[in-house]
């Protein structure tokens, strides 16, 4: 998604980087960056908007819930791998190494 218009940072850079602003994940001056193209660009603005409400939203409906420590450190893993530009097969995704069936003999 872009507006068209040229920015000092492009829109595919604040999209891409979209969870790590609204979860303060990032440097200081990245945020100063992403706050500046919000100004001047009202797609990203709105894309901001809309993940900024659900995450409130599942926040609210599902901020109670503990998340399990090897639940966590496995789905932090598979950012940092995907983050590094490797593939995660996609089975590993859906599927963590315990909840994958068991063969069934016929």
């Amino acid at each position: 998604m872009s507006c068209g218009e040229p920015h000092e940072t492009d829109c595919s850079e604040v999209l891409d980087h979209l969870y790590e602003f609204l979860d303060h994940e990032m440097p200081e001056g990245d945020c100063t960056k992403f706050e500046v193209h919000f100004e001047e660009c009202s797609p990203c603005l709105e894309k901001y908007g809309l993940e900024q409400a659900v995450k409130k939203l599942v926040k609210r409906c599902c901020g109670q819930d503990d998340v399990p420590a090897d639940l966590r450190s496995k789905v932090m893993g598979r950012i940092e791998l995907i983050r590094a530009g490797e593939t995660v097969p996609e089975q590993d995704v859906v599927l963590g190494d315990a909840q994958r069936p068991a063969a069934t003999a016929e």
